[in-house]
């Protein structure tokens, strides 16, 4: 049973930092990619962040030079760094994970979700 359980995510003042985690269980090898996609109220679910098992990283634009993916592949755990926080960083931040497919854009190819930690920048 694949199961990815997001951890971290709180209320912060802005200019503060973050850490999420997500960690993958029920995998017999290290997904290919995990990632980060956020949604926040009446806006359309956005990626914001994705590494490959080989150590690939793609960031999106109004995160960059902010905010850092990264992974313990022995863990299969990912983790997004989320520093100088703004409020429009405000939103439920999801982990996902896929064995083959990996991309910001296409958000439906990829099959494994987490639960959803909610971030909050006031």
């Amino acid at each position: 049973h694949v199961q990815l359980v997001e951890s971290g995510g709180g209320s912060v003042k802005a200019g503060g930092s973050l850490r999420l985690s997500c960690a993958a269980s029920g995998f017999m090898h290290s997904p290919f990619c995990m990632g980060w996609f956020r949604q926040a109220p009446g806006k359309q679910r956005e990626g914001i962040a994705t590494v490959e098992r080989g150590g690939k990283t793609v960031v999106s634009d109004p995160v960059k030079g902010r905010f850092t993916i990264s992974q313990d592949n022995a863990k299969k755990t990912v983790y997004l760094r989320m520093n100088n926080l703004k409020p429009e960083d405000t939103a439920t931040y999801y982990c996902v994970a896929d064995m083959d497919y990996c991309s910001l854009t296409f958000a439906g190819f990829l099959k494994f979700w987490g639960q959803g930690t909610q971030v909050t920048v006031s």
